[in-house]
């Protein structure tokens, strides 16, 4: 019997070096072609108006009450939701800081008109003599 003597193969070779390289281009490709675009927390579709004030235009930024479509009210970058009457304690404490306090609304186009009254009354009992709401421009989505 004759048997054949095979001749070991060696492992292929894998060249790390280029693998790295693959790596490094496809990382830097896709940190460029990314957008990056912050978004809000809280999407709201606010009515539209042609007197809209622009971004920018107030030197002194209000107090910001949202009420979502649900009537559901946060105060100001908290994001935390709130019941009507925290949010009135909240409003006395800041109108007894700042006396010169201004109170925007931004409510969603289908939020519950009695909510949106309910606020207003608390920035009037808070003694807030300036209320004004958010809307968008009419050319825009």
């Amino acid at each position: 019997m004759r048997f054949l003597v095979r001749k070991r193969r060696s492992a292929p070779a894998v060249i790390i070096v280029a693998l790295i390289d693959v790596l490094i281009v496809l990382l830097i490709f896709l940190m460029v072609t990314t957008t990056f675009k912050q978004q809000p927390s809280l999407h709201l579709a606010l009515p539209e108006s042609t007197q809209s004030r622009k971004e920018g235009s107030n030197e002194n930024p209000p107090l910001i009450v949202s009420i979502d479509a649900k009537g559901v009210l946060m105060l100001g970058e908290d994001k935390q939701p709130l019941k009507l009457e925290q949010l009135q304690d909240r409003l006395n404490e800041a109108a007894a800081r700042n006396s010169a306090l201004k109170l925007a609304i931004n409510a969603d186009k289908d939020a519950p008109w009695g909510q949106i009254v309910k606020v207003m009354d608390a920035a009037k009992a808070a003694k807030i003599k300036t209320v004004s709401a958010f809307t968008r421009d009419t050319g825009k989505p």
